[in-house]
């Protein structure tokens, strides 16, 4: 498909939903088909495929097993950490998913009930999430790990009827017991569940509460299967909390109707996956990312689904995601920027890539944060496939921009996601709601109604979602990402709204200096955040990582650095502050953590976040900042 086959197929999609979508919804299996594709009643609570029933886990694993494909693979543990190996067949996933629905059931949980999933990235996380899915419950995962204070946050909105969790996770070499965690999170909260059902890991065994917590194993034992149960389109699926600005995290609602034709349509269409294909989605279950394509999109679209208990380099070396795709014969991968640049960083030679047969892979995707130039052409020039970034958020649940590699790639543009995907109205607006002319930077909006797959809501907080997203222009979801298009209509994004700064009046991207850093030789990663200046407002100050094996002076890659910004950005950008540091603070889904660095440069009080990977971290950046002079 050439540029202007795809913007005349983008253009359908806009103007005529109904029939776009209308048509894609024909892949899912309806227990009774929809009255209206596009609900548009009650703006701006737009609702899809009104009327309509389905049953979602049905969609993603019976349905093979119905078609004649009960004895392909459907899911492939490979955990590294613990030198496991295990393949489960769709007519195995279906049995042990229909027989902990029925351990759900027999402890009261129906339909419209939450369940709180708090696991590690092994196969009964997806069982409990489908097992949810069959009986009409809603499930609402949470990062294995999470600190008790906020796991309660998350507990107290739901209200779940049942927690499910396990003994332990493990973090490269270190066991993480989950059960302490879980019980101060249910020392804190008011709405107490009913029970805990614990799946105890050879690694570590939990303590279980008599008249609580129940044994997996035990309760998987002596339960009765149970069928998948027909449920509204517009039914909520899902809860996952996004962090809010409040400290009170937002609970993101997924329908099941709207989410399954969506999603579905993406593995083929942007992905290019076919039934039986291999798709691994580098992510954990606890992020947006592992609910649509680890947990739903692959298996919707017939495929096997990886399902990773490793880290991208350290499990043993970086190249464990090589060793992955050439033993189970991937053939698309989905991760991170910042995964690959910590590969880049411990094999910038791609000596551990050249180890393995990846004859079988044909795209890598990346997304989750604003993937860098380099990153790009790094991977690109050693993997010889296309390597494609796209743009999405929490709240929509797949890719707002995309090349969609189903419908026949477009030009390349390293930095740029390339176009809005089908569905996708994306304008780039001023202050005042205009739009801008291409080239130039203003706030990425979408107009309404968002596509079928993002979010209709927030959990029993309408007026919320309304305020948090809807509220800045009307009749416009607001992405918070600025950014801007170029003549050919390529989306570029920039930065978080909060990451353009204003230098002495100028507003500046953090995201384009980061692109100028990240271009150094000797530079692995980094990241650029605007600290309070006494004469200009706010000046840059970036912070980098360097490759493995860098061995010269600071000083001298410091002035390289500043003098490559005012090569490429100019003397209008005051870049005169940055420092080399070990590491950077990321949370543990990877993206870095530019607004507390912020916070520690300027003394403000800030509060650890509870998805960083490793707080110390933030210890070392202080004493980085201290060299620098800040705070002031």
């Amino acid at each position: 498909m050439n540029v202007a086959e795809y913007d005349a197929l983008h253009r359908r999609a806009i103007e005529d939903p109904e029939v776009f979508w209308g048509e894609a919804a024909k892949e899912i299996d309806w227990d009774r088909p929809w009255v209206r594709v596009l609900d548009d009643s009650n703006q701006p609570f737009y609702r899809w495929f009104t009327g309509g029933r389905l049953n979602t886990c049905y969609n993603a694993i019976d349905f093979h097993v119905h078609n004649g494909r009960g004895d392909q693979t459907a899911v492939i543990y490979d955990s590294p950490v613990t030198d496991t190996v295990r393949k489960i067949t769709f007519r195995e996933l279906r049995d042990e998913v229909a027989r902990f629905a029925g351990v759900l059931r027999e402890h009261g949980v129906g339909s419209g009930d939450r369940v709180v999933i708090y696991m590690p990235m092994i196969p009964e996380s997806l069982i409990a999430v489908m097992a949810c899915a069959r009986i009409g419950a809603i499930h609402s995962v949470v990062f294995g790990g999470f600190a008790s204070e906020e796991l309660a946050k998350r507990i107290d909105d739901a209200k779940p009827r049942l927690v499910v969790s396990a003994s332990c996770g493990i973090e490269a070499k270190r066991i993480v017991e989950y059960k302490p965690l879980l019980d101060g999170a249910l020392e804190m909260v008011e709405a107490k569940p009913r029970h805990c059902i614990v799946f105890q890991r050879p690694q570590a065994t939990a303590s279980l509460i008599d008249g609580r917590d129940l044994d997996w194993d035990s309760e998987i034992a002596k339960a009765q299967p149970a069928d998948c149960v027909s449920v509204e389109a517009t039914d909520p699926l899902y809860i996952l909390y996004t962090s809010g600005t409040t400290g009170i995290p937002k609970g993101v609602v997924r329908d099941h109707g709207g989410h399954a034709v969506a999603i579905k349509w993406t593995m083929k269409n942007i992905y290019d996956v076919e039934p039986g294909d291999v798709y691994w989605s580098a992510s954990d279950i606890g992020w947006v990312v592992g609910h649509s394509y680890i947990l739903y999109g692959p298996l919707l679209a017939g495929c096997a689904t990886v399902i990773y208990e490793g880290k991208p380099v350290g499990t043993p070396d970086p190249g464990a995601f090589w060793r992955v795709i050439s033993q189970h014969k991937v053939k698309v991968l989905f991760t991170a920027p910042t995964a690959i640049r910590a590969i880049k960083r411990e094999d910038p030679n791609a000596e551990y890539m050249s180890k393995y047969d990846l004859s079988c892979f044909k795209y890598l995707f990346l997304a989750g944060e604003r993937c860098d130039p380099d990153t790009l052409n790094w991977a690109s020039e050693h993997l010889q496939v296309p390597v494609i970034d796209h743009w999405w958020q929490t709240e929509t649940g797949w890719a707002i921009a995309a090349n969609c590699a189903g419908l026949g790639l477009l030009p390349i543009k390293p930095g740029s996601p390339t176009k809005p995907a089908p569905g996708w109205d994306v304008r780039v607006l001023n202050e005042s709601g205009k739009e801008m002319p291409p080239g130039q930077i203003g706030h990425l909006a979408v107009k309404l109604p968002l596509p079928p797959g993002s979010l209709p809501t927030l959990w029993n907080n309408d007026e919320g979602f309304v305020h948090s997203y809807l509220s800045e222009y009307e009749g416009y979801y607001t992405t918070a990402d600025a950014g801007y298009k170029d003549e050919d209509g390529y989306v570029y994004i920039m930065a978080r709204t909060d990451d353009i700064i204003n230098v002495a009046g100028h507003r500046l991207s953090t995201g384009g200096m980061e692109e100028v850093l990240a271009s150094h030789a000797d530079v692995a990663e980094c990241a650029v955040v605007g600290v309070a200046d006494q004469l200009k407002g706010e000046i840059p100050a970036g912070f980098v990582v360097l490759k493995a094996g860098v061995d010269r002076s600071e000083r001298e890659i410091v002035g390289e650095l500043i003098q490559k910004i005012r090569e490429k950005i100019g003397p209008v950008a005051s870049f005169k502050v940055a420092t080399v540091v070990k590491r950077l603070p990321k949370t543990r889904s990877g993206k870095i953590l530019r607004g507390t660095i912020k916070k520690i440069a300027d003394g403000v009080e800030y509060t650890t976040p509870p998805t960083i990977d490793d707080p110390a971290i933030l210890d070392e950046i202080t004493e980085a900042l201290k060299k620098l002079g800040y705070p002031k």
